[in-house]
């Protein structure tokens, strides 16, 4: 049996219905960021104590919006040390995930993680965004660019149909803000504050941004 980690309560607090080996999973994230961290700054320092709160819980935002339907492929762009895609990966694990980062050990630490959790449904890839192939339902993003640079890298790798519940497109984590963003892209965006699914203060002025394809 893994650890109890008092922190990952938050999870099981808004999201009920984990099984068994998804608690396993989201249990074994603390141990494995606090490990690596010692040797390469994955999480901010002053983060890594509140790994649940300040990057689990925070990536988990965009599966309040949207609940992957099985099959759906999913593209975590600029991923750092994994966020939001492997807690996303752990959560829907009917859906495919490609993390990818320009940053060679950044991913080296993300390729750890998801062979330490045995995610079987995520790959990680050293990588320019804008050199990759394939198409994908969604791209994901915390805190990478603004979301006309986003759409510059990921729009035309986004497939024109979906079967999810909302259109295929950008999920994108953000904070504050977003008016001169959005005038830089004439898409149909929309807001979702997290606020209205977490009431931890750190979650006031975050959001998960939809851009529709």
């Amino acid at each position: 049996m893994p650890l109890e980690h008092p922190d990952f309560s938050l999870i099981e607090k808004y999201f009920p219905k984990l099984t068994a080996e998804q608690k396993v999973q989201f249990q074994k994230l603390e141990t494995a960021y606090k490990d690596w961290n010692l040797k390469v700054n994955v999480v901010s320092r002053k983060d890594v104590d509140l790994l649940y709160e300040r990057h689990v819980l925070h990536s988990l935002g965009i599966a309040k919006v949207i609940r992957f339907k099985p099959g759906t492929h999913v593209l975590d762009v600029g991923t750092g040390g994994g966020f939001p895609g492997i807690p996303l990966a752990i959560l829907f694990p009917k859906s495919r995930f490609h993390l990818v980062d320009s940053i060679g050990k950044k991913i080296k630490v993300v390729e750890s993680v998801i062979e330490t959790l045995e995610l079987t449904n995520v790959k990680a890839m050293w990588t320019r965004v804008e050199e990759l192939k394939g198409t994908y339902d969604f791209a994901v993003s915390r805190a990478v660019a603004p979301l006309p640079t986003l759409w510059d890298w990921v729009g035309a790798k986004i497939r024109p149909n979906g079967f999810n519940d909302l259109p295929n497109g950008m999920l994108c984590l953000k904070g504050g803000d977003l008016t001169e963003e959005r005038k830089g892209l004439r898409k149909s965006i929309f807001e979702y504050p997290i606020s209205d699914y977490f009431e931890e203060p750190f979650f006031e002025t975050k959001k998960v941004v939809s851009v529709k394809r």
